[in-house]
């Protein structure tokens, strides 16, 4: 439970400001009472897809065509995984990624723009956020 709550403020962190190394990133999430090695922020930064772009840390988007509609994908407790989509195309999404039947995703529901996708434990979470990235990338 702690390492999703990590994930979460890691997330919430890489959104809010510029970080050009993970020194930074990892004094920020001590501030914010998350202690951490640099290895197991290493780890996180690779499980949750923050990558460095132009010097920075930042979530990758892909452009609306080539990801269909989809937006962002944030982690919700240890079992769910939110997307947020174009507005009306969300159970366009969730369809297809239900079609993809990904054995760690239990089902889908699905909004005007967004979408919860039940997994079955933080693992799950992790690894559908990555293969659904695959899918729509």
């Amino acid at each position: 439970m702690r390492k999703s709550l990590r994930q979460k403020k890691l997330l919430s962190l890489v959104r809010a400001k510029p970080f050009s190394n993970q020194a930074e990133l990892r004094d920020s999430l001590e501030r914010a009472g998350f202690a951490t090695t640099q290895s197991s922020l290493s780890r996180d930064l690779e499980e949750l897809g923050i990558v460095k772009h132009r010097g920075h840390y930042a979530i990758p988007k892909t452009n609306g065509s080539a990801a269909r509609g989809l937006l962002s994908l944030d982690l919700c407790g240890e079992n769910l995984v939110i997307a947020r989509t174009e507005p009306g195309l969300a159970s366009g999404v969730a369809v297809e990624i239900d079609g993809a039947v990904l054995p760690e995703i239990v089902g889908t529901l699905a909004g005007e723009d967004t979408i919860f996708i039940a997994v079955p434990d933080a693992k799950g979470q992790r690894t559908a956020m990555k293969k659904i990235w695959e899918i729509f990338g």
